[in-house]
């Protein structure tokens, strides 16, 4: 293994379908560790996972991928989950990634879970941030989902400013800087596209229809993951509560649970060190 560190960089996948912006990061030959960010108003990968990255990419040859809509990356048609499946999927056979560790935070663990689900041969160990699951005590949508609502039918400052603090427990995460940064980006036309095509008040709707009508599909490809799984989530989340994460830790066969105190939605950031820790334990254990 080589073992000089490589900085991170941008690059691009053109495909039929649009171009997909990545970054990699770490030392080339490391075993592969692909990075699934979540969704919402101005949300990237390297916003994501940027503070991690120290960390994972001294061990793992880091790629972070922008979803089709987000970032650098050309929103597709059609539905956004399946788009976001095929997007990595894609990115995966063009770099010639025969196995990989998975980490998704949100609309990235529910992809990382499909990939998981559908490609068991392609996957070391899987590591959500919330995300898949079923709810059981809470109400559907949640808080944090009726925001992004909001935003994508008003999109203005105060309303990222009022998801950005339903994302996270310590509410001086949330800085004026950071409000900016992901407004600015928000409101970008295909970043703004991207949120409407999932939470505009009919997809939302759709939702909640499928899940009174099939009220396990959300869980039906979960007893097919056989990589070892850590499933992290906040005590505190106001976006996908925390009994969300019951049902997938019964269901997938070699899974475990991890509840961080004091923490909201991004797990990745406010409990960083314990997060790190964690996570990179786990992957050690599975390479």
């Amino acid at each position: 293994m080589s073992t000089n560190k490589q900085a991170l960089t941008n690059q691009t996948l053109d495909r039929q379908t649009g171009a997909l912006q990545y970054h990699i990061a770490g030392p080339e030959g490391a075993p592969w560790l692909l990075l699934l960010h979540g969704s919402g108003p101005g949300v990237t990968g390297r916003a994501n996972y940027q503070g991690n990255l120290p960390i994972f990419a001294e061990h793992y040859r880091c790629v972070i991928l922008d979803f089709p809509g987000y970032g650098g990356s050309d929103l597709v048609s059609g539905d956004p989950v399946e788009g976001c499946i095929n997007a990595a999927l894609d990115l995966i056979n063009a770099l010639a990634i025969e196995r990989c560790h998975i980490l998704g935070n949100s609309l990235g663990g529910i992809v990382g879970s499909h990939i998981a689900a559908r490609h068991p041969d392609r996957v070391s160990s899987f590591v959500t941030i919330g995300g898949i699951g079923l709810n059981l005590f809470s109400a559907f949508p949640g808080e944090g989902l009726n925001l992004l609502t909001a935003f994508a039918e008003e999109p203005n400052r105060e309303r990222v400013e009022q998801w950005l603090r339903s994302m996270v427990y310590d509410q001086a995460i949330v800085t004026d800087e950071l409000i900016e940064q992901r407004f600015q980006q928000a409101i970008e036309a295909k970043t703004l596209a991207a949120t409407r095509q999932m939470y505009s008040r009919e997809s939302i709707a759709a939702i909640t229809d499928m899940r009174r009508q099939h009220p396990t599909k959300a869980l039906e490809h979960l007893s097919s993951i056989v990589a070892p799984t850590l499933i992290t989530w906040g005590r505190d989340d106001r976006v996908s509560p925390m009994d969300i994460a019951l049902l997938p830790m019964r269901v997938i066969p070699n899974a475990e649970l991890h509840v961080f105190p004091n923490c909201g939605h991004w797990a990745m950031i406010e409990c960083k060190k314990a997060f790190e820790a964690l996570v990179l334990a786990f992957f050690q254990q599975h390479n």
